[in-house]
């Protein structure tokens, strides 16, 4: 008989396990049946995307760069290399530009700009200093850039 009263008993915890587990399937079907809140939108455009940064700085960085020709994009890695560009006014220095997006969230410390410039010097490239205003500028104006992005998409 005590064989017969562990059987039982094993088999009173499976049907509990398996009672558990349909009850906890019903809920889940029912809450997902129930009012949908949806992704909040700036989680959704910021989050839910391909490409594995924010979109709202990549495509700010791409936006505030679109006047330089670009060497390199990873969408994926978040960064983007420019090649040299010249501005037609001052043809004797170049300018050459790094965006690297660290994170996901539209931060500032999700940003980094790297700047290289060279000047024309007896007809050979010299590398020159890039002033760190210049740089700090720059992450300015792409991290503006990303907000007002976010909040056009966001309806505000």
């Amino acid at each position: 008989m005590t064989t017969t009263g562990a059987t039982d008993s094993g088999r009173s915890i499976a049907r509990l396990a398996k009672s558990a587990l349909l009850c906890a399937g019903l809920a889940l079907a029912v809450t997902a049946c129930g009012k949908k809140e949806g992704v909040a939108p700036d989680v959704a455009a910021a989050r839910i995307t391909t490409i594995g940064v924010n979109s709202y700085l990549w495509r700010a960085s791409l936006d505030s760069l679109s006047f330089m020709p670009l060497l390199q994009t990873d969408s994926a890695g978040g960064v983007i290399v420019t090649d040299w560009y010249a501005n037609p006014g001052n043809p004797g220095e170049r300018v050459k530009v790094t965006v690297a997006i660290l994170d996901q969230d539209l931060r500032a410390d999700a940003l980094r700009v790297a700047a290289s410039r060279e000047r024309m010097v007896g007809g050979t490239w010299i590398t020159a200093p890039v002033q760190a205003a210049t740089v700090q500028k720059l992450e300015d104006i792409i991290l503006t850039r990303a907000r007002d992005l976010r909040r056009s998409s966001i309806g505000g």
